[in-house]
């Protein structure tokens, strides 16, 4: 289909794509007739709800965007628009506002056929083409594989998990990755401190343990596991000979560790890309080679460091990237002074083996690596151009949550191996608590997570608010069930304003789900979630004074049909949207 033919269109159903293609064919017709100069582009047109709801259902930018390239008035093509559209059955009236815009109001039947589309359409309603197949490599979590997860971790485990759910249902091949950490010096002190745990297994009383080891009761089975595995022969030979045993040992029993801790918020991931493999494989080597055939590495000094100079600082030339040319501040070094790799030059390989595979790239990474995203950034845009191509690339990055039981913080420290660990938390609130709780605010938003208010049966606790209107709604069906009344859509006409309001909000969904994949911002779903919850809840309480609005009416079995029909297809939603979260739809509470 041509760009001038229509304005978006994707396969599966969405309310708001079907009247976008009515949009289009209007303009197309104008340009039949010579309104509109022949193959006007569209691109810019959208159709979406208006910002206040009360000025119609949806609202098209098309004559303010067209006009100049149409040279007239926008108001005056407008009113060209508004005559076909109004044409149409399903619009009941198209008025133009202000410059240019045109609002219009939707027919009830329209609305009825979206409430019998969402009952047709069940687990796949909001489901999209829009990613067309590409595949996206999502990186996250990636923890050092140095103890269990705790709550640092969370937050963006969960934000890239949503997300590789929400692009899977928008149409992407994702592939979700986890980057292990194995070959920094971190990994060293993990192997030092696990040979400290097999001699205590071994029956040697360690004491306290040494400053700049890890104290955490974690390694105790892994010590254990290496003195059953190995027997004694480690126990008194020098570092060199146990070192890379005990690293690759430890690592392994970690990651056993980390990946069923994951498996608690009910995470997977595809891959797991060993940095201690890429460097094995010569990977690092293989990117400097072609970073130098395409001038995009040089041998060259360093900057000293701003503000004093430290004694000790001298010049040494290191082979240094040209992240300058991508918008970085500096070009930065890939290679250390002593021959081994910086973090930089081993992640700008791994972005180089990523990209291999895949046609976009995401990684969630903690707020602590702001400073690094503007030169992986620049790396990332440098193989693309020396691929001749444009690899998309986005960072999202992800604040801490400040953990507080009853509004008193609970302190966390990796190292001193008294943190709260993932596994406690999930243990303690539940799945579904933690990962719904992750995503109720914007990722780059600070966040509390508190263990009395997430538990808390109010409004004010979103998972607890939307789960609520998920069993209101169950709770219903079964009642309609035991009196005799089956959920049917002969009757659907019967449903008043009120009614289609709740069905006006669910047809967001599809919606709401390219808008959140095209900004990678699984968030979005939790916020609608939430305002559909609101909305089926004010419903409901409408009931409660008006014994006509109640969803089961004795006396009037078609309407009750209807009703119990339509409670059916927001439940739908409901459980669509939780199945991206990667949270259940509870029958009751």
């Amino acid at each position: 289909m041509s760009e001038n033919t229509s304005v978006a269109a994707p396969e599966l159903h969405t309310l708001h794509a079907a009247f976008a293609e009515k949009v289009g064919a209007v303009l197309a017709a104008l340009e039949a007739e010579g309104a509109l100069p022949p193959e006007t582009p569209h691109s810019n047109v959208t159709v979406e709800p208006p910002r206040d709801a009360s000025h119609g259902d949806l609202a098209t930018n098309a004559a303010m965007v067209l006009a100049k390239h149409a040279k007239t008035n926008p108001r005056e093509l407008a009113g060209k628009i508004v005559e076909k559209l109004t044409a149409d059955p399903d619009i009941v009236s198209a008025d133009i506002a202000g410059p240019g815009f045109i609002n219009m109001r939707l027919s009830d039947l329209a609305w009825q056929r979206e409430l019998q589309a969402i009952a047709a359409l069940g687990a796949t309603y909001g489901r999209s083409d829009l990613g067309g197949g590409s595949t996206v490599n999502i990186e996250y979590v990636s923890a050092n594989p140095t103890g269990p997860m705790h709550m640092g971790h969370c937050r963006g485990a969960v934000v890239g998990d949503a997300l590789a759910s929400l692009l899977e249902y928008a149409g992407h091949n994702v592939v979700r990755e986890y980057y292990i950490n194995d070959a920094g010096g971190q990994v060293d002190v993990l192997a030092r401190s696990a040979h400290l745990r097999y001699r205590e297994a071994l029956g040697e009383d360690i004491g306290a343990i040494p400053e700049g080891l890890y104290p955490g009761d974690y390694l105790i089975p892994v010590g254990q596991y290496l003195a059953q595995e190995l027997g004694d022969r480690f126990k008194d030979e020098p570092e060199e000979e146990w070192l890379a045993i005990f690293r690759a040992e430890a690592v392994e029993q970690m990651m056993g560790l980390i990946k069923a801790d994951l498996k608690l918020l009910g995470i997977e991931h595809d891959e797991f890309a060993s940095e201690a493999a890429l460097q094995a494989a010569h990977k690092p080597e293989a990117a400097e080679k072609w970073l130098r055939e395409h001038d995009l590495v040089f041998d060259g000094i360093l900057e000293a460091p701003k503000g004093k100079t430290p004694d000790d600082w001298e010049p040494v030339e290191l082979p240094l990237f040209r992240s300058t040319k991508f918008g970085d501040d500096q070009d930065r070094p890939i290679k250390k002074s002593n021959g081994k790799w910086t973090y930089f030059g081993a992640d700008l390989a791994y972005h180089m083996q990523k990209a291999e595979k895949a046609d976009a790239l995401i990684d969630i990474w903690g707020a602590d690596h702001a400073g690094t995203v503007k030169r992986i950034k620049a790396a990332v845009a440098a193989l693309g151009e020396g691929q001749g191509k444009t690899i998309p690339f986005d960072v999202k990055l992800v604040q801490m949550v400040q953990l507080l039981r009853g509004g008193e913080p609970v302190k966390m420290s990796k190292r001193s191996g008294t943190f709260v660990t993932l596994a406690d938390v999930v243990k303690e609130v539940g799945k579904d608590v933690v990962r719904f709780t992750m995503l109720t605010r914007k990722p780059e938003a600070q966040m509390e997570f508190d263990f009395a208010k997430v538990v808390e049966a109010s409004k004010d606790n979103p998972v607890f608010y939307v789960q609520y209107a998920h069993a209101r709604i169950s709770s219903t069906l079964r009642k309609g069930a035991a009196e005799g009344f089956e959920p049917s859509a002969d009757a659907i006409e019967l449903l008043g304003a009120e009614e289609l309001a709740l069905v006006k909000q669910a047809a967001q969904f599809p919606r709401i789900v390219e808008a959140a994949a095209l900004a990678r911002e699984p968030h979005r779903i939790a916020f609608f979630l939430y305002d559909l919850a609101a909305a089926f809840h004010s419903y409901w309480n409408l009931g409660n004074d008006r014994p006509e609005k109640r969803f089961i009416v004795a006396q009037n079995p078609e309407l009750s049909a209807a009703r119990l029909f339509l409670a059916s297809q927001i439940g739908q939603v409901i459980r669509n949207g939780l199945a991206l979260l990667g949270v259940e739809a509870v029958e009751e509470m």
